[in-house]
């Protein structure tokens, strides 16, 4: 089974991370984390720090639980959410963890929503944590 985390820090991805290692665990799962960046002029360098630190904090969450896992950031030029979903049809991915946060009407629709466009078009089953 392989199981793919959609993670971007802070407390919302950490339960996402928590709920994907016990999955893992249950399951004897391989978990893959991605931190996608849409790359190009839009990012800035404290940012992709910012998504390595997360990485490696989430990368010790799963070996000190035993759960086998990989790490990658992925800069596609794709949005957070196709590049979520490509890499899952890809890589035959069973089911997906995500973080949600709340967002206002108005955000979402100049921003869209990662995890809607997520849910809609993966190949497998999500859960989403709030």
């Amino acid at each position: 089974m392989k199981i793919l985390v959609g993670y971007n820090g802070g407390e919302v991805g950490a339960t996402a991370l928590s709920l994907a290692r016990d999955y893992a665990k249950t399951y004897n799962a391989f978990v893959y984390i991605i931190t996608s960046l849409e790359g190009g002029s839009s990012e800035k360098a404290s940012d992709i720090r910012k998504a390595e630190e997360g990485l490696v904090f989430a990368k010790k969450m799963m070996e000190d639980a035993g759960v086998q896992c990989e790490v990658q950031q992925s800069v596609r030029g794709l949005s957070s959410g196709e590049d979520l979903v490509q890499f899952a049809e890809d890589n035959e991915i069973d089911h997906i963890f995500l973080g949600i946060k709340k967002r206002s009407r108005v955000e979402k629709i100049l921003l869209g929503s990662t995890s809607r466009y997520v849910i809609l078009k993966a190949p497998c089953p999500v859960t989403t944590v709030k």
